[in-house]
């Protein structure tokens, strides 16, 4: 048995847990982690200029590939509470991040040191499980049952808060028979799948909603296969966007309040039968119980127990992971095909083929100040089909969901639930570090830029490229829109004359130029035609510098997005497209 410090074992654990790298700030109660990390020489580190930031760059890092975990680290006191938003934004989504914090020492935790803050009892609420270390023989298995915790059942966030004299006294511990314990992952049994395929089977018009759990089980591949198997349309909801590729036949839309196709919509009002497999009935998703439910059956499959049941209860509910229910409806589908069990879904499909086709909204605006629509138009036109997208929450995440295109999983990537503003910027850098690579196109309105626009210098020190789509009317437009409601327009407007910008008007904040002191560059766009040819230079800097490029698109002040009570009920602001089906094959929305 090899005799080293608890901190020392805990990341010798990391490393066999496959973690190779980290995101954090550094301070006094965590500094003999960081020691052991800097004698083991095996862990990449990406400094924050923000607690917060870490916590956010370790989600990007943990949504961008199957199998990552994202680790936050910080000191005590302030970098714990300052990862509250992350966990939340973590568990809210079912994100695994491991959340490590320094502490004071185990005789000075009740006696109100500098600090020193009870985190775990904070942490809690947000977190699969938070836990103070008191014993420093511990600390291993800590991380262990940390990590079996985070990737078993429904994946969530852990934080382990590690009392400085705990992090540096000495322990045995072997790592060369550690193994990383077996997750746990229920499965669907036959008798489950066969009764929700004989309710699929007497339908006339079934859809599939597919949620981010077939994301976090890694089988996307399987859920077009089971969809191609039956012939069946299937409803990505905004976690599950990218399972079924946006141009696939039978892809049907997304269906929602907000983030929604028309067509979505429509198709899902005319449905009788929905399988949903790894979501949740999100409010945002469903508006009204009634609306959604009435006239169709349901059968939900979720790998947490509680979560069957919480919005409305199912004809049917299964508890199962995505991938292990997805594999079982293909096994027995293929079967009761072989046996012709099931009816033949061309006509339904047909239907939604042609709603898909013609039910649209309008883009090709071209007046000065923009309008938001024609920033995704061109998105769409200069972003190909491997394009990451990064957004949280906002008017540009709404507009974006209903004009961006996306094909494949992991290439939206969105904090669904909390949608906590200046997310963005540091989940982008987490994406990066997590792939080299891969194109990443981040999308942000002026207000959720401002928020953590610090973590540009971490883009710059360290060598994160990616895009930043940065759309600006100077306003909190999402706010600004539902203060319609209450006859006001107070305190939304982020207007005034920059005495040091006089170019930009009322339009306030030089993004262009904080951009540029913390490192990266930056370029600003008034007019629609020339948006093509700032991508463009975007991606020439980006490839010549290896730093995050801003494209600051100036918008029309006031611009209101289509959205609804229910999704029968969604109030269409601007002009929509319902073109006959044969003239709406080359709409390109």
């Amino acid at each position: 048995m090899a005799r080293m410090t608890a901190a020392e074992a805990a990341v010798r654990v990391l490393e066999r847990e496959g973690i190779d790298v980290c995101f954090g700030v550094p301070g006094a109660a965590i500094n003999p982690f960081y020691a052991a990390m800097q004698r083991r020489g095996t862990m990449r580190h990406v400094l924050a200029r923000h607690v917060e930031g870490a916590s956010h760059m370790a989600e990007g890092y943990t949504r961008a590939k199957a199998g990552n975990i994202g680790v936050c680290i910080g000191t005590s006191g302030p970098a714990g509470t300052d990862m509250i938003t992350g966990l939340y934004s973590a568990i809210a989504d079912s994100i695994p991040i491991l959340c490590i914090t320094g502490q004071a020492p185990r005789a000075r935790l009740h006696k109100e040191d500098f600090q020193a803050i009870n985190i775990a009892d904070i942490a809690r609420p947000v977190a699969k499980w938070a836990v103070t270390v008191l014993e420093p023989a511990q600390v291993p298995y800590v991380f262990q049952q940390a990590f079996h915790l985070m990737r078993s059942g429904r994946p969530g966030p852990v934080l382990i808060d590690l009392p400085i004299d705990v992090q540096m006294a000495e322990i045995e511990f072997d790592d060369e028979v550690y193994e990383p314990l077996p997750a746990y992952k229920p499965a669907a049994t036959r008798q489950q799948v066969e009764k929700a395929l004989a309710m699929f089977a007497a339908a006339e018009r079934p859809l599939v909603v597919a949620g981010g759990g077939i994301v976090n089980a890694d089988a996307s591949d399987k859920l077009v296969e089971f969809a191609e198997l039956l012939g069946v349309p299937v409803i990505p909801t905004l976690m599950g966007w990218g399972t079924i590729p946006d141009d696939h036949p039978l892809m049907a839309g997304m269906v929602g309040l907000q983030t929604a196709h028309r067509y979505g919509n429509a198709t899902m009002l005319k449905s009788d039968f929905v399988l949903g497999i790894g979501n949740r009935w999100a409010n945002r998703h469903t508006g009204s119980v009634e609306v959604y439910t009435k006239g169709r059956k349901f059968v939900h499959v979720d790998i947490e127990p509680t979560q069957i049941g919480r919005v409305f209860m199912p004809d049917l509910g299964i508890v199962s992971d995505a991938g292990a229910a997805l594999e079982l409806f293909i096994e027995v589908a293929r079967e009761w095909k072989a046996e012709g069990r099931f009816k033949d879904l061309g006509g339904w499909v047909k239907d939604c083929q042609g709603r898909k086709r013609s039910m649209h909204r309008r883009s090709d605006f071209d007046q000065v100040p923009m309008k938001p629509q024609r920033v995704y138009q061109e998105m769409n036109s200069a972003f190909g089909q491997d394009t990451t997208y990064v957004t949280t929450i906002g008017l540009s995440q709404i507009a974006g969901a209903q004009f961006l295109h996306v094909y494949k999983p992991r290439h939206w990537i969105n904090c669904g639930q909390a949608g906590p503003l200046g997310w963005t910027l540091p989940a982008a850098l987490g994406v990066r570090v997590a792939d080299p690579k891969r194109r990443i196109v981040a999308l942000s309105g002026d207000y959720d830029f401002q928020f953590m626009i610090e973590e540009l210098a971490v883009g710059a020190q360290h060598k994160l490229p990616y895009i930043h789509v940065l759309v600006n009317n100077a306003y909190l437009g999402l706010i600004r829109q539902a203060q319609r409601a209450f006859q006001m327009d107070f305190q939304v407007q982020l207007s005034f004359e920059n005495i040091n910008a006089p170019e930009i008007g009322v339009y306030g904040v030089d993004h262009v130029a904080v951009a540029q002191g913390l490192g990266c560059k930056a370029i600003r766009v008034t007019e629609p035609d020339r948006i093509q040819d700032a991508f463009a230079q975007a991606q020439a800097w980006m490839d010549e510098y290896q730093v995050p490029v801003v494209v600051e698109l100036v918008l029309e002040r006031v611009t209101n997005i289509a959205m609804g009570a229910d999704i029968d009920n969604v109030t269409e602001f601007e002009e929509t497209l319902d073109l006959p089906v044969e003239e709406s094959e080359t709409v390109l929305v």
